[in-house]
């Protein structure tokens, strides 16, 4: 699974795309089968909606309520990736096995339940570490965390199941593979709509009054805030002079960038701390990559309050405005990413990123876990209806080149190799992101 994480200011959410391919990885070279498969491959994040933001911002949203705004609410480290403790990084990443198994189990209960025959249930591409078999289909937990996949029979010699069985995937109408195939996409927005609905009646939706400047909610040890003398609870009012607004989509990212351009160059900063103001001046480490760093973590200056609803009726309401602003946000993140790739491409991460934005969303605020799931789930029902290789939009693109011919499908060997393409293209880039990833974590580095 990848994810982007933005630089933009801090108003929009971005996570996760998913690919789908016809074979699993680790049976990529073998003889051909037909599988949904998942390596959730995500690619987002814009300055105009609601992001998702690692080492420099944060969860945003303009209200939908007259009187507040509503604060999708973490803080972040300004330095690389923080797992935090190992309580919140198994939380983090019990929330995307989840939505993963969620996703496999829209296609394979489209399938089961339109009695089409299924060989493969796999969480992972790769190695299996665990399995089991029950009614003829193979569970197995794999070795790589890209995603998932759901296997048919349709090209499998091995399965004895003959080639024109009508209960075979390639073999059923039109109709019957779009329903199977589209069935992860609508169990992961069913999946988001739930969670929402979930956090109303639980906890409530937060909501937020801003204040002027940034809050300084965590100072790491031996770091150069700690040396310079910032501490935990402070506000920080401006930086070079330079005053902050109430809590706004650049309020973060404009001190985090002033951070970054002035490596082993003192920061003036002013300080709110109770009720004193006073200037302190922090020079920033400087990061492997050049960058300044001093090692806090940064959020708006905002109190937190939750709106529970009355009745049933208004939790739904409340479920649905929420989701539609979610998903609104979500499609001008994407948008936002698509139009703006040159900029954007460097900043896609993948699974190690995403369980320690995760981490750190668990640690900070534990019911920011029920927006980070379902934003998870909204982002990636959205780009896996991508008419790509490899996405489930792409196997519904070809059914849709099936049904402009007449019913004549496409050469096996051409779709193979489209959806093959995509395949590799999605597990070098997996691999490569969680190779950087882990390089940028937080404990890592120190140890670099």
């Amino acid at each position: 699974m990848l994810i982007n994480f933005s630089t933009s200011p801090p108003s929009s959410y971005s996570l996760i795309k998913i690919s789908n391919s016809k074979l699993p990885i680790s049976e990529f070279p073998l003889k051909p089968k037909t599988h949904l498969s998942k390596s959730h491959f995500s690619c987002a994040c814009s300055s105009s909606s609601l992001s998702f933001y690692c080492k420099n911002q944060l969860f945003y949203e303009k209200s939908k309520y007259p009187f507040r705004k509503r604060l999708h609410f973490r803080t972040c480290a300004v330095s690389g990736f923080d797992l935090g403790s190992f309580e919140s990084v198994l939380e983090a990443a019990g929330v995307l096995t989840a939505i993963i198994i969620v996703h496999e189990s829209g296609h394979f209960l489209a399938a089961y339940l339109q009695g089409i025959h299924v060989s493969k249930f796999a969480v992972g591409f790769g190695p299996i570490l665990a399995k089991f078999s029950a009614n003829n289909v193979e569970y197995s937990l794999r070795a790589f965390p890209l995603g998932g996949f759901v296997g048919f029979p349709d090209n499998d010699p091995e399965s004895g199941i003959p080639l024109d069985d009508e209960n075979l995937l390639k073999n059923r109408p039109i109709l019957d593979r779009v329903i199977v195939i589209s069935a992860g996409v609508v169990a992961n927005i069913v999946f988001a709509f739930v969670i929402i609905f979930t956090q109303v009646l639980s906890v409530g939706l937060p909501v937020q009054d801003a204040f002027p400047g940034v809050l300084v909610p965590e100072v790491r040890a031996l770091s150069a805030a700690s040396r310079d003398g910032l501490f935990p609870g402070d506000v920080i009012l401006s930086v070079n002079g330079n005053e902050f607004p109430k809590t706004g989509p650049n309020v973060v990212s404009e001190l985090v960038n002033a951070i970054k351009k002035s490596p082993k160059r003192n920061v003036l900063l002013k300080v709110a701390r109770g009720e004193q103001q006073f200037e302190i001046g922090v020079t920033p480490d400087e990061n492997y990559d050049g960058t300044g760093k001093i090692g806090v973590q940064l959020s708006p200056n905002v109190k937190i309050s939750k709106v529970l609803p009355k009745n049933l009726l208004e939790a739904f309401r409340f479920t649905a405005k929420e989701f539609w602003g979610l998903s609104c946000n979500v499609l001008d993140s994407l948008k936002q990413t698509f139009f703006n790739f040159s900029q954007t491409a460097s900043k896609v991460s993948g699974p190690v990123a995403i369980i320690a934005v995760g981490a750190e969303v668990a640690r900070s605020n534990i019911d920011g876990l029920y927006q980070f799931a379902a934003v998870l789930n909204i982002n990636l029902a959205v780009i896996n209806l991508l008419p790509l290789p490899a996405l489930d939009g792409g196997s519904l693109a070809l059914i849709l080149i099936e049904a402009a011919r007449g019913g004549r499908k496409l050469p096996l060997e051409v779709e193979q190799q489209i959806m093959s393409s995509g395949i590799m293209l999605v597990l070098l880039l997996g691999l490569f992101l969680i190779v950087r990833d882990t390089l940028n974590l937080d404990i890592i580095k120190d140890m670099l």
